[in-house]
């Protein structure tokens, strides 16, 4: 998690320390012992430095990343994602509340289908043509059960993340969601950046090499996490059932009592995860180019298919 909230007063960042601080402690509450927490500090102002040094010393935090100055989020993100140990590895930004069974839903996702390279436990409806070229390819060979459903139960928190955006809300529970099933086991196609767990090796084998220098935006998520996704012949998913949310500029009261709720399971602290070998049968600047004209092929061949 990278974290930049800057010296000077605005209105922007008038409310981001408290969604941090409560977004981190949504995090402490809702993972089980097999988790650990890093913090990357990109040049943020004194007090919240303050409060992330006192976080880690009280092993709130188990590895803390200081920068002096913004290095840029993707940098900052990407780097110390490389230096962590663990197979499955989950990027978020700053201001997302957790709620309990998060982990254990996207390790679930994990070990039920083959060949997943990264899952969101935000559930989204309309993310599934989104960098999912190669997951649209594996429906349409019926390697992947799958079929536009309605999910009534995950309406409310929908539209609490429309809102969180500043979207219109939705009235229909009968809305249909973009659904794959393995064994009993549901996922959704497609997801947003936000938050989602990784599979470490794509940081590695499809993520470029060289540094972004971007700060923010211009398209650098696209081209470190999106894109490398894809591009490494992996699943996108997200969990069936909402498991987090994006909370914005503010911290609302519903948003303390899903953390007081929270509480973690012990019951599984090892995940199951069956590794599988990214293929290494081009370069990665080689794949982009002939995922430049196969992508567009294989969104079109799924939509002869597949309607909402």
């Amino acid at each position: 998690m990278v974290v930049y909230i800057p010296e000077e007063e605005s209105n922007f960042y008038k409310n981001s320390f408290e969604v941090f601080k409560t977004c981190l402690e949504s995090l402490r509450t809702s993972i089980n012992s097999s988790a650990k927490i890093t913090v990357v500090n990109n040049g943020s102002n004194t007090m919240v430095t303050a409060f992330l040094n006192t976080s880690y010393l009280n092993k709130v935090i188990d590895t803390l990343i200081n920068h002096s100055t913004n290095i840029g989020k993707i940098d900052a993100l990407i780097g110390a994602a490389r230096g962590a140990r663990e197979q499955l590895i989950t990027l978020a930004d700053a201001d997302i509340l957790f709620k309990s069974g998060w982990q254990e839903e996207t390790e679930k996702v994990f070990s039920s289908f083959k060949k997943v390279g990264s899952v969101s436990p935000i559930s989204v409806r309309h993310s599934e043509l989104y960098c999912t070229s190669t997951t649209l390819k594996q429906i349409w060979l019926r390697r992947l059960k799958f079929k536009y459903q309605s999910i009534p139960e995950n309406l409310t928190d929908y539209n609490m993340y429309m809102d969180s955006i500043n979207w219109d809300r939705e009235t229909d529970p009968q809305l249909k969601w973009p659904v794959i099933e393995v064994n009993h086991v549901k996922a959704l196609v497609g997801s947003g950046h936000q938050v989602l767990t990784i599979d470490r090796d794509i940081l590695f084998e499809s993520v470029p090499k060289a540094p972004s220098y971007i700060l923010v935006g211009n398209d650098s998520e696209y081209k470190y996490v999106d894109e490398p996704i894809n591009t490494s012949g992996r699943l996108r998913l997200s969990t069936y059932h909402n498991f987090a949310y994006h909370m914005g500029n503010k911290v609302e009261p519903w948003m303390l009592d899903i953390v007081s709720q929270n509480e973690t399971n012990e019951a599984n602290a090892v995940p199951v995860f069956k590794k599988t070998p990214l293929k290494k049968t081009v370069t990665s600047k080689i794949r982009r180019k002939i995922f430049t004209g196969k992508r567009l092929l294989y969104k079109k061949i799924f939509l002869m298919f597949y309607q909402r």
